[in-house]
């Protein structure tokens, strides 16, 4: 019994000490009986959207290479990269508007646009996100970074 509990004091000082917080990894998004998984970036955007779970959103297709959807919650961007460059299957929150995207063509580098994941399964449905009446945004598993 003292193992497990200096082992466990050990791991709640390294956390305090250096910071570091455990956070899931993936994330999936239901709609029509079908499915993506996107794996996520460790950032406070992420994180931020992980808290808000689950959510329930209608996406819109955007300049045909993007499909986005508004949340009615700002981000925290206060520990996230302020710009990237998205490639197709991104997943991303474009800090100015509010609106999660989805790219489903490689996008030039533009400010504000924060990188939340990338889709790992169920690409193919990537294009029809749009035409659902309703998706459902949850947390996946218990798989979580270190």
């Amino acid at each position: 019994m003292k193992k497990f509990l200096i082992v466990g004091l050990g791991i709640v000082l390294s956390t305090l000490i250096y910071g570091e917080e455990k956070m899931l990894n993936k994330m999936r998004f239901i709609f029509d009986n079908r499915e993506i998984v996107v794996t996520l970036e460790k950032n406070s955007a992420t994180k931020s959207l992980l808290g808000q779970l689950p959510l329930e959103l209608k996406f819109e297709n955007y300049g045909g290479i993007e499909k986005i959807s508004y949340l009615s919650k700002e981000l925290d961007i206060s520990n996230a990269p302020k710009s990237c460059t998205s490639k197709t299957y991104d997943l991303t929150y474009y800090s100015p508007w509010g609106n999660l995207a989805f790219f489903t063509k490689d996008f030039r580098h533009s400010n504000g646009l924060i990188p939340l994941g990338k889709i790992e399964s169920g690409f193919e449905n990537l294009e029809d996100i749009d035409k659902a009446l309703s998706v459902r945004i949850e947390k996946l598993g218990d798989e979580i970074y270190e």
